[in-house]
């Protein structure tokens, strides 16, 4: 089998030591004032949510955080105004409000058949109070509360929490990028995305757990879908060796790709990683003798010239002489050289490991540099630059959440672009979905060796 084609504002004078201990404790004071009234409201929607429908749910969010008015329990209405009206809710009311999203959310998120609730939650934020027949005094309050709402609408926590919705209503298209639509329409089949898409720094573990719950069931599926889908085609492949097209067809049930890469794209996907793709070695192989040797009383400029040319293995030839090959050793010198002459340990590979991603993939989301990934894949493909971020996650599996931070500031820089515009990132994305699940899942495709 050789292929499966297939058809501020203004500046303030700096605070002294004591000024800011000062802010600060005023700060501390002003959270705790509203702090008795942010949890009456938690318990409050925390015991209305085990009891009610979630469109009864979602009329009562309305009235309570967008209308202001006609709430079941009026007596709520005074406690949420002096929240929005303490001195730090211009800061904090975004966090509040997150967390009352999540409430709801995290209980209906158990329930698929309410998933619907969630988006319809996420779609509340959309609408205007209707200020109609309100008296002035009521006019400042919803305007105060709108304003903190509006606050919220721009914050992380609530690109975070519209991410998850999209996510858990999302099936899959096997054609999406056929489709042409935005790359944020995609992060439903990233699993590897989604802690530090989906995740923001503040978020509770109910809500961290809720994430990494559902992430684990995608990358479940994934993994089953694909197994699936490869078994289909050895077999398929196996069955036309002895009887015609049409019969074949009548033996197996058509199965489809769970990928946006072509048959033949993951086939050389599946090859590249399963196969013995260095020399008479595969990846997995070919790094756990880079670790060994790292184990042993090597120095770390030794390890360094090691990594080097272990790394070299996976660049074009012609591209890696003409600048790529000088630039990565360099890089990998000026890597820690107060460390050249101790021995190799684990904290000096790990921090090694994650310069490289930096390096190979892009810095920081403040820079956004990442030429170096766009040139490695204009010069040598997809695949070829994936395999070089495997074998440094092979040799260091502690850096993995690493480069996945790596890919999801990419993610996030590119969310708005078309799929069309941007074929090659959803090529990489792809392709190291079937790399991941291959090297770090629990799926099994070794009777694919026999194939590669």
């Amino acid at each position: 089998m050789k292929n499966w084609t297939t058809s501020e504002s203004e500046k303030t004078v700096e605070q002294t030591p004591l000024a800011k201990m000062n802010s600060a404790k005023e700060h501390l004071y002003n959270y705790h004032d509203s702090y008795q009234e942010e949890q009456l409201i938690y318990q409050h929607l925390l015991h209305l949510v085990q009891m009610e429908s979630p469109d009864r749910m979602i009329e009562r969010f309305r009235a309570l955080f967008i209308e202001r008015a006609n709430y079941p329990e009026p007596e709520i209405l005074p406690i949420l105004d002096k929240i929005i009206a303490s001195k730090t809710a211009q800061e904090d009311f975004k966090f509040f409000l997150n967390r009352c999203c999540h409430i709801l959310v995290n209980r209906w998120y158990m329930q698929p058949q309410l998933h619907q609730g969630i988006m319809d939650l996420i779609s509340l934020f959309d609408l205007s109070p209707n200020t109609s027949g309100v008296n002035s005094f009521r006019f400042r309050e919803i305007r105060r509360l709108r304003e903190l709402v509006n606050i919220f609408i721009e914050s992380d926590q609530y690109l975070f929490l519209r991410r998850f919705s999209q996510v858990v209503n999302q099936t899959p298209k096997l054609n999406s990028r056929k489709d042409n639509q935005p790359l944020v329409n995609l992060i439903s089949r990233y699993p590897y995305l989604y802690e530090h898409c989906l995740i923001s720094e503040d978020s509770t573990f109910e809500q961290q757990e809720t994430v990494r719950h559902f992430q684990a069931q995608v990358q479940k599926k994934f993994e089953i879908d694909l197994s699936q889908y490869v078994t289909y085609k050895v077999r398929r492949v196996q069955i036309l060796r002895k009887v015609s097209l049409s019969e074949a067809n009548q033996i197996l049930r058509p199965i489809n790709n769970p990928t946006l890469l072509s048959d033949s794209d993951l086939y050389s996907t599946l090859k590249q990683f399963i196969g013995k793709s260095e020399g008479n070695y595969t990846y997995q192989e070919r790094a756990q003798q880079i670790i060994q040797y790292s184990s042993k009383t090597a120095k770390f400029h030794d390890f360094k010239d090691e990594l080097y040319d272990y790394l070299i293995t996976s660049v074009d030839g012609k591209y890696g002489k003409r600048l790529f090959n000088t630039r990565l050793y360099n890089y990998l010198q000026d890597t820690l050289p107060d460390a050249n002459d101790y021995n190799v340990n684990e904290s000096l590979i790990v921090r090694t490991c994650s310069k490289l991603l930096d390096f190979l993939v892009v810095n920081n989301q403040t820079s956004l540099q990442h030429s170096t990934f766009l040139d490695l894949i204009s010069n040598q493909g997809s695949l070829t630059t994936i395999s070089l971020l495997v074998k440094v996650l092979l040799i260091c599996r502690k850096v993995k959440p690493h480069l996945e931070k790596r890919l999801a500031i990419l993610f996030n820089h590119y969310e708005t672009a078309t799929t069309n515009s941007i074929d090659w990132l959803v090529a990489t994305l792809e392709q190291l979905n079937v790399a991941m699940s291959i090297h770090f899942g629990h799926i099994d495709l070794s009777f694919f060796k026999r194939f590669c």
